[in-house]
C-alpha cells in the first residue's frame, strides 16, 4: 500500500483540526474580588488608577449594565462556573446559615450549600471536552475538600490561594520568594500558562483575591497614593495600591498576549464578583466604607445596584469594535453559554444553563441585543454588617428592561425603580406605578416557582415570643 495515500487523509484531518482551532478564540477571564462599579477609572474613579483596565476598554467594549448573580463572593463564582442560578446550586451566600445571628430575626434562612455540587458540569469541563487547555490561578471558593479542588472539576492546571496577600498559602503547595505579593504570584502563573499553551486553544481563569480584605499592599504603591488628594468616597491609599496591583496584572497578561501575537485570537474579559465594600453609611448602615459605589446605592451584600452592578470589559482585537460601550444587561450566568458558542462546543446533554449567549453581541456591542426577558436574584438569608445592622435581609429581585423590583421576604413589601432615569435607586415607584410593580412581581413569582427557589421560614423562637438578642458572628472573608 502506498504510504502517501495512507498519510494523506491523516494530514488533511490535521489541517482541518488546525483550521477549526484557529477560528475558536482563546478565552482569558480575569476576576477581581470586591471591586466596585466606579472603582475603575473608565467607570468614573478620579482617585484610583487603572490604566491597563482602561486600555482594555479603549481596545474593546465596556458594559455599563454588567451584573453579578450574587451580592457577595461565593454565589457569583458558583453562577460563573456552573452557568446556573443559585436555586439550582443551593449557593446563595458564604458559609452556613449560622454565620450571622439570624435567631434574633423574623425568619430562618434557607439552608446554604458551601461546596459546588458534584453533579454540576463546570464551564472548564465543557471547554476541556471541546479541546481547550484549562487553567485556574487564584480564588476558587467553591469547596476546600480534595474532591472539590478545581483540578478535579475540569481544570488541567489549578493553584488556589486566598486569605492573605503576603505570606499566603497555596493548594497545592508552591514555593515562592519571601515578600511576594499574591497578585504578582498569580500573574506569574497566568503568564507562564499562556506561554506554554500559546498554540491554543486555552481557557485561563484568573480570579484574584485583590481587592478583598485584609487590606495589604506593596509599600511603594501605598506611598504613591498617600500623596494624592481624596476624591469623593475614593480615598484609601492601601485599597488604591491593591487595585493598582490587580491592574498591573491585567497589563502583564494582555502584554504577553500581544507579544505572542495572540491578541486577535484571544477574548480577554475583566470583571468583579460583587460590588465594592462601601456606600453603607449613606444608607444608615453601621459598617466601614472602604470605597464608595456612588452614584449606585449601597454596596457588597446588597441587592441594590451597588452590590450587584460591576465593571465588565471585553477585548478581542479585530473582532470587537474598539472603544465601544454597550448598555445591554449581562450577568454571571451568561459567561458559560457565551464561551460554549465561541468555542463551538456542545452544551452538556441534559444540563440546564440559565444564561444567554452574548457571543454575537460582542461583534456589534453598540447595537446588538441578547434575547432575554429578565435577570433574577434570590437571597433567602441574612448578611450582617455589625452593630445590629444588616447589609441584606432576605430578598429577591428582578430586572426587566430598565425596570427593577426588589421584594423583601420578611414583609413582602416591594421597591420599584426605573434604572434608566434613576441609577441611584432614590425614587421608589411602587405606589405611583402599581401596574408595573405587579407585572414584575408576577415575573419574579413565576421564576421562583419554576426554579423551585426555597424561601426562608418563620423563626419559631421569635414567633413564640423569645427575646431578641445575641452577638453576631463576623468573619473577614465574605
Amino acid at each position: 500500500m502506498n504510504p502517501i495515500r495512507v498519510a494523506l487523509p491523516t494530514f488533511l484531518l490535521s489541517l482541518a483540526a488546525l483550521a477549526h482551532a484557529a477560528d475558536r478564540p482563546n478565552i482569558v477571564f480575569i476576576l477581581a474580588d470586591d471591586l466596585g462599579y466606579t472603582d475603575v477609572s473608565t467607570y468614573g474613579s478620579k482617585y484610583y488608577e487603572t490604566p491597563n483596565i482602561d486600555r482594555l476598554a479603549q481596545e474593546g467594549v465596556k458594559f455599563t449594565n454588567g451584573y453579578t448573580n450574587g451580592p457577595n463572593c461565593q454565589p457569583t463564582r458558583a453562577a460563573l462556573i456552573s452557568g446556573q442560578y443559585g436555586p439550582r446550586t443551593g449557593i446563595y451566600t458564604v458559609g452556613n446559615i449560622d454565620r450571622f445571628d439570624w435567631k434574633s430575626q423574623a425568619l430562618r434562612p434557607a439552608d446554604n450549600v458551601v461546596t459546588l455540587p458534584a453533579d454540576k458540569i463546570t464551564i472548564a469541563q465543557s471547554l476541556k471536552n471541546a479541546g481547550y487547555a484549562t487553567g485556574l490561578f487564584g480564588k476558587w471558593h467553591l469547596g476546600g475538600q480534595p474532591a472539590a479542588h478545581p483540578s478535579k472539576r475540569g481544570f488541567d492546571e489549578a493553584i488556589v490561594s486566598n486569605g492573605k496577600h503576603f505570606n499566603f498559602v497555596t493548594d497545592p503547595k508552591v514555593s515562592y520568594p519571601e515578600g511576594t505579593y499574591l497578585a504578582d504570584f498569580l500573574t506569574d502563573k497566568a503568564v507562564d500558562f499562556i506561554e506554554r499553551h500559546k498554540d491554543g486553544p486555552f481557557f485561563l481563569y484568573v480570579p484574584h483575591f485583590g481587592v478583598h480584605s485584609p487590606y495589604e499592599a506593596k509599600k511603594e504603591l501605598i506611598e504613591k497614593f498617600k500623596a494624592k488628594p481624596a476624591v469623593g468616597g475614593h480615598k484609601d491609599p492601601v485599597y488604591a495600591a491593591m487595585l493598582a496591583s490587580v491592574d498591573e496584572s491585567v497589563g502583564r497578561i494582555t502584554a504577553k498576549l500581544d507579544e505572542l501575537g495572540l491578541a486577535e485570537n484571544t477574548l480577554v474579559i475583566f470583571s468583579s464578583d460583587n460590588g465594592g465594600v462601601g456606600g453603607y453609611q449613606r444608607e444608615g448602615i453601621q459598617a466601614k466604607d472602604t470605597t464608595d459605589n456612588a452614584p449606585l446605592k449601597a454596596g457588597k451584600g446588597s441587592l441594590h445596584e451597588g452590590g450587584i452592578r460591576v465593571p465588565y470589559v471585553f477585548r478581542w482585537k479585530g473582532t470587537i469594535p474598539a472603544g465601544t460601550v454597550s448598555k445591554q444587561p449581562i450577568a454571571s450566568i451568561d459567561l458559560y453559554p457565551s464561551t460554549l458558542e465561541l468555542a463551538k462546543a456542545q452544551k452538556p446533554e441534559g444540563y440546564t444553563l440559565d444564561g444567554v449567549s452574548y457571543a454575537a453581541l460582542l461583534k456589534d456591542p453598540e447595537h446588538g441585543k441578547v434575547e432575554r426577558d429578565a435577570i433574577f436574584w434570590h437571597f433567602p438569608g441574612y448578611l450582617g454588617a455589625g452593630n445590629n445592622t444588616w447589609r441584606t435581609k432576605p430578598a429577591s429581585a428582578v430586572r426587566s428592561g430598565p425596570w427593577k423590583l426588589i421584594q423583601s421576604l420578611e414583609d413582602r413589601s416591594v421597591q420599584l425603580y426605573d434604572l434608566d432615569a434613576d441609577i441611584g435607586e432614590k425614587n421608589n415607584l411602587a405606589e405611583s406605578q402599581p401596574e408595573k410593580a405587579k407585572e414584575l412581581l408576577a415575573k419574579l413569582d413565576a421564576w421562583r416557582e419554576s426554579i423551585k427557589a426555597p424561601l426562608p421560614t418563620k423563626n419559631e423562637a421569635q414567633a413564640n415570643g423569645a427575646p431578641k438578642g445575641g452577638k453576631k458572628k463576623r468573619k473577614r472573608n465574605q
